[in-house]
């Protein structure tokens, strides 16, 4: 989920602490566990510090060991350690247990979005997204701000979130229903025997899908029950082209995330273009579309990398030729 949401999801199992009476009765033990669970709710995504290391390290590492099961223990031991030498409390054995919910609640609730996380590391080295929800969910978001405001009102803050929380259970089973049937429709639609993936977005009513099938992709949407198809990509023998620019550390971070990426190579005055881009993330505007998850590699007329990118544009082609350089000095290893 979105940095926000966690926020107030941290809030939120605090005011669920309140069921505990331990919590409830231990003058201080409220107000620490409320720092330890909105920074646990966090902490899964400090490995967002990967980024001053370029984009490629923190594509590569974004969601992956910081959200594994060794890591759920490492981030509750180290919030804990924090809040205790912030505000120590005697009840420390229910402290570290509302942390350690906080944490495990963040790496759940990211397995249902398109990005998902490696969630079962050590024991599955794979990337796990179950699609069911947008990475910002308004319901659920909306659902906990009301929680909120109902607690600083004066509401009991264990009841009122014990029904946020019993609440979203029902909805979390709908939309995954819907997924379910959403993507048996797409399924009928195309007809053809492959790999179906269906994408949530903000809307309700929306589903985004890439089908793989042993010779072409398939990229559309679906809306009000409505299939449509958007772009049709052949799949083609890898290229020896294709295989030098795949050599290089950033394409190779960005294939380590997607199993989604489909690859184009065209001849440029300077030399080749390869550009790889992840099919669930396609932009649509009135009079354009582009793929906004990329990785482009130039090589020049010798097969050498010149420059290379991975990440995200938003802005179209304008914004990707500010990033590259078609005369960078040779890339040597």
């Amino acid at each position: 989920m979105d940095t926000a949401t966690h926020f107030v999801m941290g809030f939120g199992l605090a005011g669920l602490a309140h069921l505990d009476p331990v919590v409830a009765s231990t003058p201080g033990l409220a107000e620490a566990v409320m720092v330890g669970t909105v920074i646990g709710s966090q902490a899964p995504d400090l490995d967002g510090f990967t980024r001053v290391r370029g984009s490629a390290s923190y594509i590569r590492n974004h969601r992956g060991a910081s959200h594994s099961i060794p890591a759920l223990a490492i981030w509750t031991a180290g919030v804990f350690v924090l809040v205790q030498a912030i505000s120590p409390q005697a009840h420390w054995f229910h402290l570290l247990g509302w942390i350690f919910a906080a944490v495990c609640l963040h790496v759940f609730v990211d397995l249902f979005n398109a990005y998902g996380t490696k969630g079962l590391y050590p024991f599955r080295n794979e990337w796990i997204a179950w699609n069911v929800i947008f990475i910002f969910d308004p319901f659920i978001f909306a659902l906990h701000v009301t929680g909120l405001m109902l607690w600083g009102a004066g509401a009991d803050p264990g009841r009122v979130f014990l029904w946020v929380y019993l609440l979203l259970i029902p909805y979390y089973f709908w939309r995954w229903q819907v997924h379910k049937r959403t993507t048996e429709m797409v399924r009928r639609s195309i007809g053809k025997a492959g790999t179906y993936t269906v994408v949530p977005t903000l809307s309700w009513n929306q589903w985004t899908f890439v089908v793989k099938t042993d010779q072409h992709w398939y990229v559309g949407e679906v809306h009000g029950g409505e299939v449509s198809i958007l772009d049709v990509f052949s799949i083609k023998p890898e290229t020896e082209l294709i295989a030098t620019a795949k050599t290089d550390h950033k394409v190779q971070s960005f294939l380590s995330f997607t199993r989604y990426a489909h690859a184009e190579a065209k001849e440029q005055p300077f030399g080749y273009e390869v550009r790889w881009f992840d099919l669930r993330y396609r932009a649509r505007f009135p009079g354009k579309s582009h793929y906004m998850f990329v990785a482009v590699v130039y090589l020049d007329k010798e097969l050498n990398i010149r420059d290379s990118f991975v990440g995200w544009i938003h802005r179209g082609e304008e914004q990707l030729a500010k990033k590259l350089d078609p005369e960078k000095e040779i890339q040597i290893g």
